[in-house]
């Protein structure tokens, strides 16, 4: 301090994700650093500080509590909430020598941000591989910079006995570290050893069992003769078998009941992910990430069984996300792992011992858990990776956001009313809102069942609880037939002041302005396979108009039969033959045109017809992934589905990743028309392009490329006839739903609008699909409440 100078004293709010990820010796070192004294302390709020010195170091100071923080961290604001000096004030406060951690606060609205669940850092990797180490080997390392954070965390502030941690007595070596503001492990809660801490469990079907290292080499040894292993990971069971092997993978789909959907793979390492697929250095970096996500990535022909992911140009990567995974994949020959959610079909993951044991054996030969608990289920995240040369920026989208992103809030940008919203009936997710941010909850899956609907309602009590949120309202889909919907409107004499239903496609549309914090009249594009719509019939293939309060419907794709209702979202080929019959004019010429029609028999012909003519349970539905569905079938790409949208990825996979749109001349087009309830866009133009073309032998490739740009075009023409015929001459446009999981769809359109001179935008902080509904059901509750509407 110069001569003469008054120490300047200063007290400091940070906020963010900014507790349980080494932020406090963080800032323990940097005060020392720079000679200051004073304090630091977790609250509910995040991270508090007061600090003491020459002015210059104070500055410096503050500014590096941002510029420098942990890996872990995610810093959102760094305030300075008091500043004196001495003699001007009361900085005679600050004037003690020394610096101090202290104990956290408990008191006050809980605003921090749960840490998401972090991988192994290279610091512990080290150790876990030397035999030097007295954690050689142990499947439960772990420091401030990485662990199980969120899938453990019971309550706010984050400290051990908050945690399922708070089970296992630390030993004297580990308390020692615990304490050291200096070592790497300070106030690291899961902080344990082979001594003290969590151990491996192996379990057979007929009671045999073992421990520790044991039973890591047995579950080894079972991946290797082609056996199934239940692996319990960071927030949940994986089924795992050896990804070489093609028989093991074939057995875990007979057991699975699972024939086609892809299989995700856990790979040792970079090396080894570039032996099986073509990888860029962004989605590198994202497989490297702290979140470990699943990365699509385009697969490398003939190096995998092609079982693994039938059909599909893409496979799902992931690196080792927790120690137990890595001395997995360090066994020779175990390089390369399957590893898919260790549930049964339709049912959530699996998350506790005791249900593993009751459920997973169903499928697996063996079970390797261990005696941590698990408090939140997590499943992987799933994230794509897409750049055009056209795109100032590449798209990094969420199929799926879970285990390394959940729970870290949106910030829309303004306050809220205090809700919860329950999302949609299927790819779930719940959200609560708390002054500026949306909490979104990790994925939660289909609400088929009354497991995942109490996951569902444990989830909202669970971030209720984390940050001591009380919704005063809820908000949810406008169809009266959904679990959460009924269980919210039932509960709205008591827990809810008002519960706000809102149109499914509204909300897809407000999810996507949320994230981007976009205000006023906004055209949005939204397309998915079905939604409940105002008119009480099916929507999917929807041009909305407004802004969060309200929108008008102003165009949708011409209705299409659901042959057998929801049959016809299994077996396409019912909604290929509808589209068929209403572009061809009969039975007859429908088959002829389409020879994959002949599939069905000429009864089966007989009674589709006749029920699309009459009615007979068959919902109309304007939906464009029914249209991906249907053209599948025509192609004979995917007439039966195994699983979710199977006929558009499929349709989509001949494409081969290649976002080149066909010539203009090539391109289909739909026919449009004005009604009454908005223009009639027809794809009757479209199937008998299709029929024609497929009649000239043309390749399915080609046509399927054609048929998305048909799309691509359509998105265009009808985004600026909007233009033309509205007062607002909006050029703001939203894409989202589903259907724009397809990636040729979503970088073409974005591409091709931002040529028309619209400003579009798409979703990345959250799921184009239902899993991103939540959020957007906050927004629009949030406005109409305000207007004081429902």
């Amino acid at each position: 301090m110069k001569q003469g100078e008054a120490p300047l004293g200063r007290l400091i709010r940070v906020t963010g994700v900014v507790q349980g990820v080494g932020y406090r010796p963080f800032v323990y070192k940097l005060a020392l650093a720079h000679e200051l004294s004073g304090w630091v302390l977790n609250d509910p709020e995040g991270v508090l500080t007061e600090v003491c010195g020459p002015a210059d170091a104070v500055h410096r100071f503050t500014a590096q509590l941002r510029t420098q923080a942990p890996p872990q961290a995610r810093v959102d604001q760094v305030r300075v909430e008091r500043e004196a000096q001495a003699g001007q004030g009361g900085a005679g406060e600050w004037a003690a020598t020394g610096f101090e951690i202290r104990e956290s606060a408990h008191t006050g609205r809980k605003v921090t941000v749960v840490p998401a669940d972090a991988h192994v850092c290279a610091d512990c990797l080290a150790e876990l591989r030397d035999p030097a180490d007295r954690r050689y080997r142990y499947p439960f390392i772990n420091c401030t910079n990485c662990g199980p954070r969120y899938s453990i965390v019971r309550a706010l502030p984050y400290d051990r006995a908050t945690t399922t941690m708070a089970a296992f007595t630390m030993c004297a070596l580990c308390e020692a570290e615990y304490r050291d503001p200096l070592d790497r492990r300070y106030h690291a809660q899961p902080n344990a050893c082979p001594q003290c801490g969590p151990r491996l469990l192996l379990n057979g079907p007929s009671g045999e069992s073992a421990e520790g290292g044991q039973a890591l080499a047995l579950a080894a040894e079972a991946l290797a003769a082609g056996r199934i292993v239940a692996v319990k990971s960071v927030g949940g069971f994986h089924l795992a078998v050896n990804a070489r092997d093609a028989a093991a993978v074939a057995l875990l789909r007979k057991r699975k009941r699972r024939d086609s959907k892809p299989f995700a793979v856990l790979a040792r390492d970079l090396a080894t992910v570039r032996r099986i697929a073509e990888v860029r250095s962004a989605e590198a970096g994202l497989l490297e990430s702290t979140a470990r996500p699943i990365v699509l990535l385009r697969k490398l022909a003939g190096a995998l069984p092609e079982e693994i992911a039938p059909r599909n140009p893409n496979l799902g990567v992931m690196l080792p996300s927790a120690p137990q995974h890595h001395l997995l994949v360090d066994h020779e020959g175990l390089d390369m792992l399957v590893m898919t959610s260790g549930n049964l079909s339709g049912y959530p993951i699996v998350h506790r011992n005791e249900d593993a044991l009751a459920q997973l054996f169903e499928v697996a030969d063996l079970i390797l858990s261990n005696d941590r608990d698990i408090e939140v289920r997590v499943d992987d995240s799933l994230v794509r990776y897409s750049e055009h040369p056209e795109l100032a920026e590449p798209v990094v989208g969420f199929l799926r956001r879970a285990r390394g992103y959940a729970p870290y809030p949106v910030e829309v940008g303004r306050e809220l009313a205090p809700l919860v919203a329950y999302g949609a009936e299927l790819k779930t997710t719940v959200a609560l809102s708390g002054g500026s941010r949306v909490y979104l909850s990790q994925h939660i899956g289909d609400l088929k069942n009354d497991e995942t609907f109490e996951s569902h309602k444990e989830t909202v009590r669970h971030l209720a609880t984390l940050h001591s949120l009380t919704p005063r309202h809820a908000a949810v889909d406008l169809h009266p037939q959904f679990r959460a919907t009924r269980f919210a409107l039932k509960e709205q004499g008591g827990a809810f002041g008002e519960v706000v239903q809102v149109q499914h496609h509204h909300a897809h549309m407000a999810s996507c302005m949320a994230e981007h914090r976009l205000e006023g009249t906004t055209i949005g594009v939204v397309f998915d396979g079905a939604g409940y719509g105002e008119d009480g019939t099916t929507w999917g293939g929807e041009f909305l108009l407004g802004d969060y309060r309200a929108v008008r419907r102003v165009a949708h794709l011409r209705t299409v039969p659901l042959l057998g209702g929801d049959r016809a979202v299994k077996e396409p080929i019912r909604t290929g033959f509808a589209l068929a019959l209403d572009a061809l004019g009969g039975a007859q010429a429908a088959v002829a045109a389409f020879p994959v029609l002949a599939q069905l028999d000429e009864q089966q012909r007989h009674v589709f017809a006749t029920m699309a003519q009459r009615g007979i349970n068959s919902p109309l539905a304007s939906s464009m992934g029914r249209l991906f569905d249907g053209v599948a079938a025509l192609l004979a790409v995917t007439t039966r589905a195994e699983y979710e949208a199977q006929g558009p990825i499929e349709l989509e996979g001949l494409l081969g990743r290649d976002l080149t749109m066909a010539a203009p001349e090539e391109r289909y087009r739909f026919a449009a028309s004005g009604q009454p309830g908005g223009t009639e866009l027809d794809p009757r133009p479209v199937v008998r392009a299709l029929a024609a073309d497929l009649a000239a032998d043309l390749p399915p490739a080609e046509l399927s490329r054609r048929f998305h740009g048909a799309v691509v075009d359509l998105v265009v023409t009808q985004c600026l006839a909007i233009l033309r015929e509205s007062e607002s001459a909006t050029r703001q446009v939203v894409l989202s739903g589903g259907v724009f999981l397809n990636e040729f769809l979503l970088v073409n359109c974005l591409v091709e609008l931002r040529r028309a001179g619209f400003a579009a935008y798409c979703q990345q902080q959250v799921p184009t699909n239902d899993g991103g509904i939540a959020l957007g059901q906050i927004m629009v509750a949030d406005a109409r409440l305000r207007e004081g509407q429902r």
